[in-house]
């Protein structure tokens, strides 16, 4: 992918644009959507943010495409080839959850093995593509959501750099700090942009009910995903966790995250690059 954001009418050099100050750009997008929602409650009768719907979804949806196409610069070969199974598990699992109607979504679990094998980066861009390929293809209410995907998948990539991935409990630990920061940048849109109606038949349920007894949209929103984003996250980070644990060690040396940071631990350092 080209580092070039133009190229001058005179014909001059273009304008070369880092991949850094790509991704840098679209987490500013992001923050600022986020805090316009926040500063304005865009909220009708109905509970929907009329104009304020339409300026969330481009405002998430230009950041997670400016994270993408920075993450996607420097990415690997054996990096790529992970994202078609990585967001074929998102889709097929989210969507069994969505029909059964549990008050969970587990549709992060091929962006968290992305984010701890290849790196934030890997993980950021995973997880926007397939929130953006569901929204595209299946339900059109996931696409404001690609911003909290890739969010999970850059965390995972932080946290497994840290070591949070070498045993089962700080796995489960990674997916409850991955699940808080997720509820509250969620929030805003369950709340501001589908009235609290676009989520599944169980996290409606919550949010109904927490709205009953008098908080306001974006509180039920806000408790719902505290309550539920930690959970689903630490079982999504424990899954992961126990499919890479049972991956050969030479298997998971093919990536040079992995190497580099000794995601694995003892296992990493046992066998040579």
């Amino acid at each position: 992918m080209a580092d070039y954001l133009a190229r001058p009418a005179t014909g001059g050099t273009p304008v070369r644009v880092p991949p850094w100050a790509r991704t840098a750009a679209g987490g500013l997008v992001v923050v600022a959507t986020y805090f316009v929602l926040i500063l304005a409650k865009p909220t009708s009768a109905h509970g929907v943010g009329g104009s304020f719907a339409l300026l969330a979804l481009i405002g998430y949806l230009t950041g997670a495409a400016l994270i993408i196409s920075g993450a996607m610069a420097r990415l690997s070969t054996s990096a790529l080839t992970l994202f078609p199974v990585a967001i074929a598990i998102n889709i097929v699992v989210g969507q069994l959850v969505r029909i059964i109607g549990l008050p969970l979504y587990l549709d992060s679990i091929g962006t968290v093995l992305v984010g701890v094998l290849a790196g934030p980066a890997a993980g950021a861009a995973t997880g926007a593509l397939a929130a953006i390929t569901v929204g595209m293809t299946i339900n059109p209410g996931q696409l404001p959501y690609a911003v909290t995907a890739a969010a999970i998948g850059l965390l995972a990539g932080l946290l497994a750099r840290l070591g949070f991935f070498r045993r089962a409990a700080t796995a489960v630990l990674a997916g409850v700090v991955i699940g808080v920061f997720a509820g509250v940048v969620s929030a805003p849109i369950t709340a501001f942009v589908f009235g609290n109606a676009g989520a599944g038949v169980g996290h409606s349920v919550v949010m109904a009910t927490l709205q009953a007894y008098g908080n306001s949209m974006l509180a039920a929103a806000s408790i719902q995903g505290l309550i539920s984003d930690p959970l689903d996250k630490a079982i999504s980070c424990l899954v992961a966790w126990s499919v890479l644990s049972g991956l050969p060690a030479r298997l998971s040396q093919r990536y040079p995250f992995v190497r580099r940071h000794a995601v694995f631990g003892r296992r990493d350092r046992a066998v040579a690059p």
